[in-house]
């Protein structure tokens, strides 16, 4: 128990540092960078996040297989499994960031069109972004390896500490003049020294001669089984967490993208910390359900939902009482008036997210990937698609809108889980696929 506790404080710290930061920060970065500045970096931190998170796409299946041969004692199969895990996200990171330059220049002329001085910035703040993905897709090895350990504590307070750092940096960095370009540079800097440090540690935890990326047969075979699914998953969950603020960026451009960003902002917390605190429980079941009772599964899976369901429910109580006079303390009024009609159905909207938290990591863990892939994708496009169709009616507001149908999708999930925990008698339900394992030679 009190691994479990560590791990989800661990989880939470990774995950509410840096948005913490962020507001600490936004009233000092508005101030020195202007609006169009901020929605610039804001743009940029998109760009950074999505371009990441398609090239780090595999990391569930690295958890899942990881956990899986650490439970069996293969300690070869798993160095070799590691190494394939690396040498497939340098593949997928140099690919992203070899395309993303090409768009960049397309991107910075709907964001910033009017300032040629904006849209140099913009330019070669958003090509520095993209040599970004290569080094997110590397600690992303890292950082999924640690997890399958069941060790969040050492790649945590690495990850935290870059975080933190990049945006002090970025407050001194302004501080002396420099605009976005200087705080992009500033941060390939830290977040470059930061994955380095994570690629000590892990070699140390695995116990590996190397981590040079390798492509082992029945490792990649496993990995890719997995998380080919695992990967479109993870590509749709951007859709919910970037592509808002990319389609309002080209359409309304960047100083609209500042309002909604900081309501995000103080509303991403519910799910962000939801998700993190509760991460531990995917390598948990990843790890026993093959060998432990179905009886203590379900047990794991309702404590879980439990706390789940009480923190979403005072975590948005709480939002929805405190969030407008945050927003208007931190960043003033303008800011706060133009925020008051797109808080409410943003923060319900992760609201929803954050309820359907316990579903998405048991399903997983119990092999069930091609179910959260396509509720994800279903869920994703959904969004759009309504986006699509409220944004020339409604503006911002209906973009933020849009927001809830995602949520309610993916509570759908919770139906196919209960058909797992408890089958039906004379139902024959569909086996998760088994995936090849890697074994020691």
């Amino acid at each position: 128990m009190r691994a479990h506790v560590s791990n989800a404080a661990y989880g939470v710290l990774d995950y509410a540092a840096y948005p913490i930061a962020m507001l600490v920060a936004a009233p000092t970065l508005l101030h020195r960078l202007g609006a169009g500045q901020y929605g610039v970096w804001v743009v940029c931190s998109a760009a950074v996040s999505t371009g990441g998170i398609v090239a780090a796409g595999f990391g569930d299946a690295n958890i899942q297989h990881v956990a899986a041969m650490r439970s069996r004692g293969s300690a070869d199969a798993l160095v070799r499994a590691v190494r394939s895990m690396v040498g497939i996200n340098l593949l997928l990171g140099s690919v992203v960031g070899l395309i993303a330059p090409a768009l960049a220049p397309l991107l910075s002329r709907h964001v910033v069109s009017s300032d040629p001085g904006l849209y140099l910035a913009c330019l070669r703040s958003l090509r520095m972004a993209s040599g970004l993905t290569l080094v997110r897709a590397v600690e992303s090895v890292c950082i999924s390896t640690q997890r399958a350990f069941e060790r969040y504590g050492e790649a945590v307070r690495i990850s935290v500490l870059v975080r933190i750092l990049t945006i002090a940096l970025a407050a001194v960095v302004t501080r002396f003049g420099y605009g976005v370009t200087g705080i992009m540079a500033a941060t390939f800097a830290l977040m470059t020294l930061g994955t380095a440090l994570q690629l000590i540690q892990l070699k140390r935890l695995v116990a590996a001669p190397s981590l040079w990326p390798a492509f082992d047969r029945n490792a990649f075979d496993a990995l890719f089984g997995f998380g080919i699914f695992s990967w479109l998953q993870a590509v749709s969950g951007v859709l919910f967490s970037q592509a808002d603020r990319l389609i309002l960026g080209v359409s309304l451009g960047a100083a609209a993208v500042a309002s909604y960003t900081l309501c995000v902002q103080m509303a991403q917390p519910i799910y962000g910390i939801a998700a993190s605190g509760l991460h531990f429980l995917f390598p948990y079941l990843a790890g026993r359900h093959t060998v432990a009772h179905p009886k203590h599964l379900r047990k794991a899976i309702f404590v879980a939902f439990a706390i789940n369901l009480l923190f979403v429910l005072c975590a948005t109580a709480v939002v929805l009482l405190c969030g407008r006079p945050l927003l208007r303390a931190w960043v003033g009024d303008e800011i706060a008036r133009s925020s008051a009609t797109i808080l409410s159905p943003i923060v319900w909207s992760f609201a929803l997210l954050g309820l359907g938290v316990t579903g998405h990591y048991a399903l997983l863990a119990l092999g069930r990937v091609r179910v959260v892939t396509g509720l994800n994708l279903t869920g994703g496009a959904a969004m759009l698609l309504l986006m699509a169709w409220l944004l020339p009616r409604s503006g911002i507001r209906g973009v933020a809108s849009a927001r809830l149908v995602y949520g309610l999708v993916m509570l759908a999930m919770y139906y196919p889980l209960l058909r797992v925990l408890f089958p039906v008698p004379g139902v024959s339900l569909a086996k998760p696929r088994v995936y090849p394992v890697c074994e020691d030679v």
